[in-house]
């Protein structure tokens, strides 16, 4: 193992193989693997392999399982290949600014943290850690319905408002109750997740589970989620398979708190959600966990901008691992870039100071790609900054053209 680690030193230090991302990410990944410092984290694959280390099997399977062969998992990822930045030069970039204000909550930079549930299986300090985290950094924080943590002990750490993320059951009364529990809480925006109604098909975990020789029994058997805390779940779902659009009315008669739709894929169902009165919009797929489609989060953003047209804000998450991937997202349209795989590694990997140092290199990036393209806060980012692979800019004019 030392030997191919030493190979594979030597070969990423080559100019031969620059060009081969795909190579030069597993050498990152398998030099990170030998860091016990987070501060010496150069990137989120580094952090990515050093969780690797540490997470068990089967808890590891449930964080990285995509769906069917993992081809949505991997279009995250590839997405961003398509789009490309548009720099300006002699631009004042000396007082920089990634602070965000998403429907009344502010925060220092556009880099929330996604919802991720069951976080005690990653480390012992779980939800509590990310949450200090958090707020140690300035960052906003989403909180899953599945959180090994109750709520109310998040929201403490955070010190801060925070948003709940949703699954609605298929009872209405717990619906009802976690609603109003999120808000007593402290919470001002809930994000009603939409896009598991059908269940899914998570052969990667699957796998990884295999792999893992311990009593699982020993850590599962007799534990419910605390959001369920005192609910009876015999025979309920977690999602609603019968829900349409007209929840989204219902909530707001039960509740104050902003409601985003979390899980639109399309611009006709951004449009929908605007028509029944959602205050935001989630673009996403579940982290590729969803819906095999084979399409990137990044890749469906434009049409549902286009959709929205500015009426309610946009965040979006799926695959984000680089400040360039959230620079082009911010230049497309979205208000806010949603991380969760990413700080999760940062998690297993050395708890609150790994969430930390993640949010650090993304941020770091992200501030690199600002002042690079000559646009020092987020509202100068624009469209103009960004360019669709397929398309080009003809001379002597401001539209864009297909080639």
């Amino acid at each position: 193992m030392n030997q191919r680690r030493n190979f594979l030193k030597f070969l990423a230090a080559s100019p031969l193989l620059t060009s081969y991302s795909a190579f030069t990410q597993e050498v990152e990944e398998t030099l990170g693997a030998r860091l016990t410092n987070p501060s010496e984290v150069m990137n989120v694959f580094e952090m990515e392999a050093i969780a690797r280390e540490k997470i068990p099997p089967a808890h590891l399977g449930y964080l990285t399982t995509g769906v069917d062969s993992d081809l949505t998992l991997r279009a995250n990822r590839g997405g961003f290949s398509r789009f490309q930045l548009r720099p300006r030069r002699l631009v004042d970039i000396s007082r920089p600014d990634t602070s965000v204000n998403v429907l009344g909550t502010q925060a220092s930079s556009p880099i929330f943290l996604c919802p991720v549930g069951s976080q005690g299986a990653y480390h012992a300090e779980a939800e509590l850690g990310t949450a200090r985290a958090a707020a140690a950094k300035g960052h906003h924080m989403v909180l899953s319905t599945q959180s090994s943590t109750p709520i109310e002990a998040v929201v403490a750490e955070r010190g801060a408002p925070i948003w709940h993320q949703l699954y609605p059951t298929s009872r209405w009364e717990y619906t009802v109750a976690m609603l109003q529990r999120a808000e007593a809480a402290g919470c001002t925006a809930v994000c009603l997740t939409v896009d598991l109604a059908g269940g899914r098909n998570t052969e990667t975990q699957t796998l990884l589970t295999r792999d893992d020789d311990r009593n699982c029994a020993s850590c599962h058997t007799g534990q419910s989620k605390p959001m369920f805390a005192g609910f009876d779940m015999r025979g309920v779902g977690l999602t609603d398979p019968a829900m349409t659009w007209n929840v989204i009315g219902r909530m707001k008669e039960v509740t104050n708190m902003k409601v985003l739709i979390k899980g639109i894929e399309v611009g006709a169902d951004a449009a929908l959600a605007v028509q029944y009165g959602a205050d935001g919009i989630w673009v996403s797929n579940h982290g590729g966990r969803a819906t095999e489609t084979g399409l990137g989060t990044i890749e469906c953003l434009p049409e549902i901008v286009t959709a929205v047209n500015g009426r309610i804000p946009i965040v979006v998450d799926g695959g984000f691992r680089r400040g360039t991937d959230i620079y082009k997202a911010l230049a497309m349209g979205a208000a806010a870039v949603g991380i969760g795989r990413p700080y999760c590694f940062g998690l297993g990997a050395f708890g609150q100071a790994g969430v930390e140092r993640v949010l650090d290199i993304l941020n770091r990036e992200l501030l690199i790609a600002m002042q690079g393209s000559g646009t020092p806060t987020i509202a100068s980012i624009g469209p103009d900054y960004v360019l669709d692979a397929g398309y080009r800019v003809p001379r002597g004019r401001l539209g864009i053209e297909m080639i």
